[in-house]
């Protein structure tokens, strides 16, 4: 792809693959950009995640990613976006995925936060199926977050990006193993351990859930160490305390229930939450048909969202009826024991959750005690991780130089005193004088680690192209004549034409030779052939007028054999083939053309029998009527005409008999 000083992405209409052509940049991501994208084989639109060049560069991330990408494809589910392809395109990795129109959980929790509980329940739901699904295929995402939630116009929910992390991660990590980037929603143990199973998944939606239910983050700092800190020592308070005052006591307030739900899944410890997506899952199901059925508040619901897994003994949600009045706060998390549970309501036969085991709230208070102990080692940890980070995330990284308009030699200067490697490539623009910088790559400004290497593209003027001969093509042949030439084709109109083969070009729109910008449209007239001429009929005219007229047209005019005739004067049209309907240049019509009437001699008769005096006189053309002369005798007597004289073929004769 030829790129121009229009646009600043060199992706921007190049064919990866010669499948994909990109139309325009989606969005753009730490390790990524994603395009708009036209599958040209299967006429269907494609979202193509291109990875940035310095993830290509690394072999075995390549290679991770490739296998990661494969164990993606795989998995089939209508919450999951789909994997289409992968490949590696100019040394940089690709995928192609299902393009989803709409938008992300991000902007939806932007508009709507915070979002009712019934809301919230919906969309959350279709996310953690979507996981669930990944779990039992062995793939964790560990990357969910809101902007890798897409919500279609319909109002489905897809979750995009799974196997991907987990490659981009092993190329990434920092000593401690935790991916550098959306530390919003990293589990605890990715922090300190850089160890991830199904569980830091669950994690990442309980964080995202008390997003969407209060509009807040749960862990907050200014700097991403800080917010790291958060995740590893502090608890998630219930999401019902954060949300908007004058929600509580009415239907869009957080139940009990949920804030359970909320409270297990986005524990520190990994043993306190849910074993994996499918658990989770169904806890969110039961809090979705309890929110249905307008319940407020169900402590051994919310006892129940505590459960880290869950089998066949646990029956479906069945709402429980609290009492009418209540003396102790609602919105109460931790089991109940057999003498507090309400004797009221369905008998159905919970897990036994409380008697003999310890709270969950107890267990988190034992460890917080235990972590202070470790608290100057971590506060230590936390000084040298600070230290790493900014150099990771900042202290390596310099502006980008301005080298516009200059010319190699300065840019190659310029690069030197600021301690840049420089390589140069050669691109057209339509502003840029000849020889110099159109722009760089990184672009003047953006962020380049000290010392990377810069791509200075150099000015070849004006992209200009000559345009084609194309008289005598076929259009075929000219789209693809035109194509090679960096042009299209416009308008193809179908002419009239004596000389050109139907189907052929008979001219263009712009003349052959002609310099003009790239995908410019040529427009094509192409014979249809000659133009058909109508018949006019001639008979009955003069053979020297038809012949005039038609010669004129290009007909060939032949004359057949002469013929006698008493109605059409010598020199006339008797009749022509064809006598109607069209015919073309080149063509023949032919043309028989009177002699005028044929004259014959009257015999003589005198003498003969009647029969024969009739006979020689029908011989020679001419009706005969017998007019007898007495009553006796059948010699023939004389005709009137009389013999000898000269008469039109056919004419009528009296022969006298007696």
């Amino acid at each position: 792809m030829t790129m121009t000083a229009k646009s600043s992405d060199p992706m921007l209409g190049r064919v990866i693959d010669d499948r994909y052509q990109i139309v325009r940049k989606i969005a753009r991501g730490g390790m990524a950009t994603v395009y708009l994208a036209n599958d040209l084989r299967l006429a269907r639109t494609v979202a193509v995640k291109v990875m940035h060049e310095n993830l290509g560069s690394d072999p075995d991330f390549v290679t991770r990613f490739d296998r990661e990408a494969r164990a993606a494809a795989r998995l089939s589910h209508p919450n999951v976006v789909s994997v289409f392809d992968r490949g590696i395109d100019d040394e940089r990795p690709y995928i192609v995925m299902e393009y989803v129109e709409g938008t992300t959980l991000r902007q939806a929790i932007t508009r709507e936060a915070p979002m009712k509980p019934a809301r919230a329940v919906e969309l959350i739901t279709q996310v953690a199926a979507a996981v669930s699904a990944a779990h039992e295929a062995g793939i964790i995402h560990r990357d969910l977050k809101p902007e890798n939630v897409l919500i279609s116009t319909r109002g489905q929910v897809k979750v995009a990006d799974f196997g991907l992390a987990r490659a981009v991660t092993a190329h990434t990590a920092t000593a401690q193993g935790m991916l550098i980037g959306t530390v919003s929603y990293i589990s605890p143990e990715l922090v300190t351990r850089g160890h991830a199973d199904t569980r830091c998944d669950v994690y990442a939606l309980g964080v995202v859930l008390y997003e969407m239910l209060t509009g807040l983050k749960p862990h907050t700092g200014e700097t991403p160490i800080q917010v790291a800190y958060s995740h590893v020592h502090n608890e998630i308070t219930e999401p019902s305390a954060a949300a908007p005052a004058q929600w509580r006591g009415t239907s869009a307030a957080v139940p009990d229930y949920l804030d359970a739900l909320v409270l297990a899944a986005a524990a520190r410890e990994p043993d306190d939450r849910p074993a994996d997506a499918g658990v989770l899952l169904t806890h969110l199901e039961d809090a979705g048909a309890a929110l249905a059925k307008g319940v407020a508040n169900d402590p051994i619901l919310a006892s129940r969202m505590q459960l880290t897994t869950v089998d066949d003994s646990v029956t479906d949600y069945v709402p429980h009826q609290p009492p009418a009045e209540r003396s102790e706060p609602t919105n109460r998390t931790l089991p109940l024991t057999e003498s507090e549970a309400p004797d009221s309501g369905p008998s159905t036969q919970w897990p036994d959750i409380s008697p003999s085991a310890e709270p969950v709230r107890e267990r988190q208070a034992r460890r917080r005690r235990h972590g202070r102990r470790l608290l100057t080692l971590l506060l230590l940890a936390s000084v040298l991780l600070g230290v790493g980070a900014w150099y990771w995330l900042s202290g390596r990284f310099t502006d980008t130089p301005d080298f516009t308009n200059l010319t190699q030699a300065k840019a190659a200067a310029l690069a030197g005193e600021k301690g840049f490697p420089i390589t140069f490539a050669d691109e057209y623009s339509e502003t840029v004088t000849v020889g110099q910088v159109v722009r760089t790559d990184p672009a003047a400004g953006s962020r380049i680690s000290i010392g990377g290497t810069i791509t200075a593209y150099l000015s070849k003027g004006l992209e200009r192209y000559a345009v084609p001969s194309l008289a005598g093509r076929t259009v075929d042949e000219a789209k693809t004549t035109l194509t090679d030439a960096h042009l299209t084709v416009g308008k193809v109109t179908e002419v009239w034409n004596d000389s050109v083969t139907i189907g052929q070009v008979v001219s263009s729109s712009i003349d052959a030779g002609t310099l003009v910008k790239p995908d410019v449209q040529i427009d094509l007239n192409v014979s249809r052939g000659p133009a058909p001429i109508k018949i006019a009929s001639y008979v009955n005219k003069s053979f020297d007028s038809a012949k005039t007229y038609y010669e004129a047209k290009g007909v060939t005019v032949a004359r057949g054999t002469d013929q006698f005739s008493n109605t059409v004067a010598s020199g006339n049209v008797i009749s022509q083939d064809p006598a109607k309907g069209t015919t073309t240049k080149g063509s023949t019509i032919t043309f028989i053309v009177s002699k005028g009437p044929e004259y014959v001699t009257i015999p003589g008769v005198r003498g003969t029998t009647k029969d024969q005096a009739v006979q020689a006189l029908e011989a020679v053309g001419l009706v005969v009527t017998v007019s007898q002369r007495g009553w006796f005798g059948s010699s023939a007597l004389g005709t009137n005409p009389a013999e000898g004289t000269k008469v039109k073929n056919g004419s009528a004769v009296t022969l006298y008999v007696g």
